[in-house]
């Protein structure tokens, strides 16, 4: 049983829950005096198989009905149907006050449950697609670590969890706690949501063919200055026909796909050369030095000086 000041904390394992997620919330609030922490699954899901493990969780989801938060970890695959009992935990603990959490793919549970329309929320990088494709009435923010909306949070994937679960202890227990539990973690004791996740390409994917010459010569030729009048003429199409068509193939207009492909190969150049700033900003084509620190910033989060010394071979 708890006392009246501890938090209770639930962590719904779903189908296929991935290890690592399912550690975070356990390992984070798990020993921390302020929290009590439960692992529950749906027992009529049968059992819950969690990569090479089966997780044997020690209550179900009437867990959820005495939860303060509700902390949902990411699953193997966030396009297999979840078990309606569980979706229907999940509505009535949020109805009821609760607030909820999730980590990387835990967020299309979320959705599913119809609980991030209208809101801003992100996952992995890897899925934040799928996200904005299957559920178009969210927000999603694919370059956040995690998004605090009040009574609902989301995060991308495994670091990022753990973020957002150090980010709650300070808010409902101040920074000292929070700090506390950083050191015991090895972890830093705050990154702000609003960093951006590290992915591995800016630049959309394209699910299209008839523009991807286009595309080669425009990745061939960052760093010259390029309009969308003269690529509609390459194109041979009106200006009208070639951005919708481009939009068509790529989910984005062709600035923004320039300037992700332009931000792409400067993180390249930042990773494997010594170029100085400057030079990695002509040859990028993002401007002047101050015009590519700003882009860099807006883009990825971080400065390119910060980022080199991250990721820098």
């Amino acid at each position: 049983m708890s006392t009246t000041d501890e938090h209770r904390v639930a962590v719904l394992a779903l189908p296929g829950v991935l290890p690592l997620d399912l550690g975070i919330p356990v390992q984070t609030f798990g020993t921390d005096p302020h929290y009590q922490v439960t692992v529950c699954a749906d027992p009529s899901a049968g059992p819950v198989r969690s990569g090479g493990f089966i997780v044997a969780a020690p209550a179900g989801l009437e867990a959820l009905r005495e939860a303060d938060t509700v902390v949902v970890p990411g699953y193997e695959d966030p396009e297999a149907p979840l078990p309606a009992a569980a979706l229907s935990a999940i509505r009535s603990a949020h109805a009821r006050g609760a607030r909820l959490v999730s980590i990387c793919t835990g967020a299309f549970a979320l959705a599913e449950a119809g609980l991030l329309d209208g809101r801003p929320a992100t996952t992995h990088w890897q899925n934040t697609a799928a996200l904005r494709r299957r559920y178009p009435r969210i927000e999603v923010r694919p370059n956040q670590l995690y998004v605090d909306d009040g009574d609902v949070l989301t995060s991308a994937g495994v670091t990022a969890g753990v973020d957002l679960c150090l980010h709650l202890i300070r808010r409902d227990f101040g920074a000292a706690a929070a700090g506390t539990r950083a050191r015991v973690l090895v972890a830093p004791p705050q990154r702000s949501g609003g960093q951006a996740q590290y992915i591995a390409r800016f630049r959309p994917a394209a699910c299209g063919t008839d523009l991807a010459p286009l595309r080669g010569w425009m990745l061939d030729n960052l760093s010259r200055r390029q309009s969308v009048d003269e690529l509609a003429h390459r194109a041979h199409m009106s200006r009208r026909t070639f951005i919708r068509r481009f939009q068509q193939e790529t989910d984005t207009s062709p600035m923004a796909w320039l300037t992700a492909a332009r931000i792409d190969w400067a993180r390249e150049l930042l990773e494997t050369t010594t170029a100085p700033v400057e030079q990695v900003a002509r040859l990028s084509g993002l401007g002047s030095p101050a015009a590519f620190r700003a882009a860099f910033h807006r883009h990825v989060g971080t400065s390119p000086a910060d980022y080199r010394a991250t990721f820098r071979t």
